[in-house]
């Protein structure tokens, strides 16, 4: 029988294992909630009021890596579980659904018996169904096609066989959805063509990065059309977006990189319950003059809404008749510059303006999808007011500030867009900020991160042929895959010129639907 000084030094170790263990989950509890917080806050700094400087994308890789933390940590816990054979702790459950359009494939797994312990036989009393998400790594096919020859054994006619289809390559190894498959990969998924082909030589297929070059400039040869297609029926509406992005360019003979531009030109009449799809073209200029914008405005008379940038002046110089465009500015970046002020101490003048269009963007939150009688009537009862405020808040402070402080170049910028900042008030379709075409911007950027800078004008201009209509099909919620492959199929096989415009993503969606 243990002695009882035995049993107390046992008691007195089991309480002090306790007690390491309760530390220890209360540490890890700690290091989780920690991480959470950390997780909060990058959220907060990307995507909420002060998110004006931030990089979204660098912001979500500091998130994947501390999510990726806190999984960790929660499997060490459940792997402790395990050894202790204690239940696993209740975890939160997987946002994400599965689709019911993926195909399923059924295990059923049964018990070692189907003998009861008294002898008698089991039957099924009901089910316990889970699902997870498999996959299986992307695998390449062969199609062999086989066009037999036919002679009659009566004559001498000839031999009959079919033609040959008709291919984007000729007498190429790709399929049109193969080629597809590299214009996503590089376009949307922003996959530089030497990582594409490292991909495949893992499959067992080895493509150089040259070859694939090929396979990309020949489709954007062959989807010019589409492009301009797109882009001259968004020249026929009344109100459009456009900004402008950098896109560095090889310059061999200087053996460094030039400074061309991407314009784009966006439509989205979602906000005001317009009928037109949302589209967005992509144009690649050597510079970012005002004349390549009323280059590419050429036809269009309406409301642009644009940024400050002074180019867009020459689009409504009086000279320049016939244009008949009216500018509309962004509240976005008027308050940017004031963020910006926040930013490096006390500033209570610039922390009124920032609530001040806060407010007004409180507002337009509301009547989002509202048609443009309400929205205008909505605004003159509420946003007018704000807007007054506004202007005597810039009459007072604008008076005080030196011309060559920060506060005085943000009230300068006001004072000199207020008009066009103020067209919100007078047309129900005008939004508050340039912020549409901005967001179909960010894959130019992502691209031109991996990229780094284009080969030469022309891979620039094949750039943004391809970018326009991946992003026009991304905006409708049409497969880019999809689209592209059935698109470069039709237009291999004869598409008419004259019914190009039955090409377009959003008409192309309904009649695959109606099909």
């Amino acid at each position: 029988m243990p002695k009882t000084a035995d049993l107390l030094e046992e008691i007195a170790t089991l309480k002090a294992m306790l007690i390491a263990s309760e530390a220890q989950g209360r540490r890890k509890d700690e290091r989780i909630e920690r991480l959470e917080k950390l997780v909060a806050a990058f959220r907060h700094v990307a995507f909420g009021r002060r998110s004006e400087k931030s990089d979204p994308d660098q912001f979500e890789l500091a998130l994947e890596d501390l999510e990726t933390a806190i999984a960790a940590i929660h499997a060490e816990e459940d792997a402790e579980d395990r050894a202790a054979r204690r239940p696993a702790r209740p975890r939160a459950p997987n946002r994400g659904s599965l689709p019911k359009h993926l195909p399923r494939i059924e295990e059923v797994i049964e018990p070692a018996s189907l003998t009861c312990a008294c002898g008698g036989c089991l039957h099924c009393i009901g089910e316990d169904v889970s699902e997870r998400l498999d996959i299986v790594p992307a695998q390449f096919h062969v199609i062999v096609t086989r066009r037999p020859k036919y002679a009659c054994r009566s004559c001498t006619d000839g031999v009959t066989q079919a033609l040959a289809p008709a291919r984007l390559i000729p007498s190429g190894m790709p399929t049109e959805a193969m080629v597809a498959h590299v214009l996503v990969s590089k376009y949307a998924d922003h996959l530089p063509l030497y990582r594409q082909a490292q991909i495949y030589s893992r499959q067992g297929v080895d493509l150089d990065r040259s070859t694939l070059a090929d396979w990309v400039g020949r489709a954007a040869f062959e989807l010019r059309p589409v492009h301009d297609a797109l882009l001259a029926d968004l020249k026929r509406s009344t109100k459009l977006f456009m900004d402008e992005t950098r896109a560095p360019v090889l310059d061999p003979g200087a053996r460094k990189t030039k400074t061309g531009y991407f314009w784009a030109l966006a439509r989205d009449d979602r906000p005001w319950s317009g009928t037109s799809p949302p589209g967005v073209v992509f144009t690649y200029a050597p510079g970012r003059g005002g004349q390549h914008a009323e280059r590419i405005l050429q036809g269009f008379g309406g409301i642009l809404q644009v940024d400050g940038f002074a180019g867009y002046n020459r689009l409504i110089a009086p000279d320049r008749i016939g244009l008949g465009i009216q500018l509309a500015y962004c509240w976005a970046h008027a308050r940017r510059k004031l963020i910006e002020i926040t930013r490096t101490g006390t500033a209570p003048i610039a922390e009124e303006g920032v609530a001040l269009i806060r407010d007004l963007y409180a507002i337009e939150a509301e009547i989002r999808g509202s048609d443009p009688a309400t929205r205008l009537s909505i605004r003159l009862e509420r946003s007018a007011s704000i807007l007054a405020r506004i202007d005597d808040w810039l009459v007072r402070h604008r008076a005080r500030a030196s011309a060559k402080s920060p506060l005085g170049e943000a009230l300068a910028y006001i004072a000199k867009y207020r008009n066009g900042l103020g067209r919100f008030l007078t047309d129900g379709r005008v939004e508050i900020d340039n912020n549409t075409v901005e967001r179909t911007i960010r894959p130019i950027a992502l691209n031109r991160k991996n990229a780094l800078f284009a080969g030469h004008d022309a891979g620039a201009e094949n750039w943004a042929v391809i970018a326009s209509l991946i992003e026009t099909c991304k905006i409708n919620r049409v497969n880019p895959h999809a689209w592209l492959s059935a698109t470069l199929t039709a237009i291999v096989q004869g598409h008419r010129q004259s019914q190009i415009d039955d090409l377009l993503p959003w008409n192309w969606a309904h009649q695959s639907s109606t099909d």
